[in-house]
């Protein structure tokens, strides 16, 4: 059998970061460098910025002065220190040093497999700099913290649609390779622009975890959820019960797969015919119509999928409480799964992430970058058409909404 051609490390960064994150990389860079100007400025200043240190100061800073980087990444704008007597000059800017692509490797490795204070310091021993491990330590570690920067930031405003979905990736842990769940959660705002909210990486998709993703929401200040899309995932449809309290709607897409794996392959265009105009009505009594008149199609064919659409009815038509002009975008997570496709795609690269922090930090990357579009891109709901959901809301709930509390058995 031939072997297969594996890719190293530097190439998988390369191929997942150089064409297609580039702006997020810039601008990491940007920061990184930065940080490496600050901390050789501080050895020649001897002081840290903004330190009081008059016995051991020798100079004192005096501004900054821009110049352009031409880099693997993009043109970058630096800000180099200046002082008030003598001169500085960044260290990787020099003549024939091949300090850029060091740099940049340096910081694609972070979003993929992790960034070690031990190679940091092998980085900047290479350019000749004297800085501390402390100051080792702190760069690099600010990499991550852009990364958490974005997933724990406050949630302004309200967000009456809400998608929530998971995918499952490999990562190591414990020395095996485990199968684990990315859950993501994406929203629309009052504002009418998309919006990925979360994400984060769980054991498996159990009620508990759910739970506690949702709370973490909440807590950055989730409010005015009036309709929350998923898969009918027993423990998910509990979580969203108990933390949100709002109605379901269970994703059409998944359950016409689930119908469809209960008859025949010769079976399911008479299915789909009779199942997918339930969900293109003007109103619901026509789709309750349609539902009945499938049922009534299905008995004694296939009695499993009749019993399937009448105990799933209130689930599947929930979309039609909401404006004519949304329900095509909230019968089911498609708006999600595409996004889930562009991550797999670049995850497919990795295969197997070394832990929990790689995988988090490359789809927050990817995270980053699709809010960054939607920001600036068309709305996704007019801002007339959500203006009716929001005034059925009437004012704004509290700030810690209350849990619906669990029934505990006798």
């Amino acid at each position: 059998m031939a072997e297969k051609k594996r890719m190293t490390t530097e190439q998988v960064v390369s191929h997942l970061i150089e064409g297609e994150g580039a702006d997020l990389l810039r601008e990491s860079l940007r920061w990184m460098v930065a940080e490496l100007m600050e901390a050789e400025v501080s050895e020649l200043v001897g002081a840290a910025h903004g330190e009081r240190n008059p016995d051991e100061r020798l100079t004192q800073r005096n501004g900054y002065r821009p110049r352009r980087w031409d880099t693997r990444a993009g043109e970058i704008e630096l800000q180099i220190p200046k002082l008030r007597r003598g001169s500085y000059f960044p260290s990787f800017l020099e003549p024939r040093k091949r300090s850029e692509q060091a740099l940049l490797n340096v910081v694609q490795q972070a979003y993929v497999c992790g960034v070690s204070t031990r190679r940091v310091d092998q980085l900047v021993e290479s350019l000749g700099l004297r800085i501390s491990k402390s100051e080792v330590s702190r760069i690099s570690a600010g990499l991550d913290e852009q990364v958490e920067a974005f997933r724990t930031r406050p949630l302004d405003g309200r967000y009456p649609y809400l998608w929530l979905d998971a995918k499952v990736e490999k990562v190591r842990d414990g020395g095996r390779v485990r199968r684990k769940a990315l859950v993501i959660a994406h929203a629309v705002h009052e504002s009418g622009r998309r919006e990925i909210l979360a994400l984060d990486v769980g054991e498996a998709e159990t009620e508990a975890f759910w739970r506690e993703f949702l709370r973490g929401l909440v807590e950055r200040g989730l409010v005015g959820v009036e309709l929350a899309v998923s898969d009918a995932h027993p423990g998910l449809k509990a979580a969203i019960a108990q933390v949100l309290g709002c109605p379901w709607q269970r994703c059409t897409v998944h359950f016409l797969r689930d119908c469809l794996g209960h008859c025949r392959r010769d079976q399911h265009g008479m299915l789909a015919a009779l199942i997918r105009p339930i969900f293109n009505q003007p109103d619901l009594g026509s789709a309750r119509d349609r539902l009945s008149e499938a049922v009534a199609a299905l008995d004694g064919r296939l009695e499993k999928v009749a019993r399937m659409l009448e105990e799933a009815e209130s689930d599947i038509l929930a979309f039609y409480a909401f404006p004519a002009e949304h329900r095509t975008k909230l019968r089911s997570t498609n708006p999600l799964e595409r996004l889930n496709r562009e991550v797999g795609r670049r995850t497919d690269v990795v295969g197997i992430f070394p832990d929990d922090a790689a995988l988090i930090r490359l789809t927050t990357m990817l995270a980053i970058e699709q809010n960054d579009e939607w920001l600036v891109g068309r709305r996704y709901l007019s801002a007339g058409s959500i203006a009716l959901v929001l005034e059925d809301q009437g004012d704004p709930p509290p700030d810690e909404p209350k849990e619906v509390p669990q029934l505990q058995a006798a």
